[in-house]
């Protein structure tokens, strides 16, 4: 992994990063301030970013994830964790007690409440989709990002954990968590807006705090966030939800009612935007609308693999044969996601993933990529980041909303002075 490249932008009102990318065998399911903060990232099956922590300072790698509050580290050595933050070496580490405020009031919007452990300290517990989870403490410690310290920043020290991808853990420190709750790493950090931008060619990126005024940037398109007053079971009201309204195949709309796209009275069948999950995953009817149209304007085009037994990642059955011998896919019909006042065009080599190492009689095999939620158990629409490459997508918590353009994102890392 290239080392993170930090960049001030003149103004002086945004903090760029650059991100990197982690390439994995396989994806995982899964205040206001005058500055502004800028970072790199890789991606491929997950957006990492690089900063350091502590002093004196430490590097830590942490996976960028939309879709969760809690940002964590792993504090203590296994056979798997070879990342790890160690706060036994910090000066300005400070763990956090359960008589804290943060411990009895901030923690409400975890997913898995917050505890008090054997030394009166605040105990936290994170899991996904995939089966993974982590245990720890909650503690305050010093980010840097760029030049710039945030003392006193809330996160997880996890010493114990299980985790169903080894080969992750042994490349990563931790989890950054961006949603909107009140102790994720944006909230803390207190910008009003972040951005991030996935190179679809060379698995890099830009991830930046506060504002992108850029002449190069077109104007983007916006969508609401979708927000609830009342708790639902099936919810998530500190994810990004924005309304999907509608799928189009080349140029044609799946002939469905919008209310198949609009969460039910448990909350079940919310659209959230997720930089976590690697690719797409939509409810049964809506999945298979979109795969029998995408077989229908395929057909002639692609083969099919016809082998009811396999489904990639246990969630994406449509899959085709391509040989071996064929330097690039043919041309394919374009999936567009319909928001409420933006577009998502997914279209080329985003629309297919190869197998890796999977060789069928000569033949490689590609799977599409958008997959069934049901057959994840998850009871939502969740946009990977797979369909997010070359889009510059801004999260604003101050107007909420998401707003989407349309940019070659491997060459807004260069005009940023990246050399991402």
């Amino acid at each position: 992994m290239n080392q993170t490249q930090v960049s001030l932008c003149a103004t002086q009102k945004t903090l760029i990063l650059s991100l990197k990318t982690q390439t994995l065998p396989h994806g995982l399911v899964p205040k206001r301030l005058n500055t502004t903060n800028k970072i790199s990232f890789h991606h491929n099956v997950t957006l990492t970013v690089t900063l350091t922590v502590g002093s004196p300072p430490q590097s830590v790698t942490m996976v960028l994830d939309t879709g969760s509050e809690l940002s964590w580290l792993h504090c203590k050595k296994t056979q798997n964790f070879n990342s790890i933050f160690n706060p036994l070496s910090s000066k300005s580490y400070s763990p956090t007690p359960c008589s804290s405020p943060v411990c009895r009031t901030r923690t409400r919007t975890l997913p898995i409440p917050a505890s008090c452990d054997q030394n009166k300290l605040c105990h936290a517990t994170v899991s996904y989709a995939d089966a993974s989870s982590m245990e720890g403490n909650l503690a305050s410690e010093t980010f840097y990002i760029g030049n710039s310290a945030r003392p006193g920043t809330v996160f997880g020290c996890m010493d114990t954990g299980f985790s169903s991808n080894s080969d992750e853990d042994s490349k990563t420190t931790g989890l950054m968590g961006l949603n909107r709750g009140s102790l994720s790493f944006i909230t803390q950090m207190g910008f009003p807006k972040f951005s991030y931008c996935i190179s679809g060619r060379d698995s890099s990126g830009v991830l930046l705090f506060g504002e992108a005024s850029f002449s190069w940037l077109q104007p983007l398109n916006y969508t609401p966030l979708i927000q609830i007053t009342d708790p639902l079971p099936y919810f998530d009201r500190v994810a990004y939800t924005v309304q999907l309204e509608g799928i189009k195949v080349s140029e044609k709309v799946l002939p469905l009612p919008k209310s198949v796209f609009v969460p039910d009275h448990t909350g079940a069948g919310q659209t959230m935007v997720d930089s976590g999950t690697q690719f797409t995953f939509l409810l049964g009817p809506v999945y298979t609308a979109l795969k029998n149209e995408y077989m229908q304007q395929t057909k002639g085009i692609l083969t099919l693999l016809n082998d009811p037994n396999f489904v990639f990642q246990g969630a994406m059955d449509l899959c085709y044969l391509v040989p071996l011998n064929r330097p690039i896919l043919p041309q394919l019909p374009k999936v567009s996601l319909m928001f409420r006042g933006a577009e998502m065009v997914v279209s080329g080599e985003r629309l297919m993933y190869r197998v890796p190492g999977m060789v069928r009689g000569g033949n490689s095999v590609y799977c599409f990529t958008f997959g069934n939620s049901d057959l994840l158990g998850t009871e939502a629409f969740v946009i990977g980041h797979h369909h997010q490459q070359n889009l510059w997508i801004e999260f604003d918590l101050v107007k909420s909303r998401v707003g989407l353009a349309e940019v070659r994102c491997d060459l807004a890392g260069q005009k940023l002075g990246l050399g991402v």
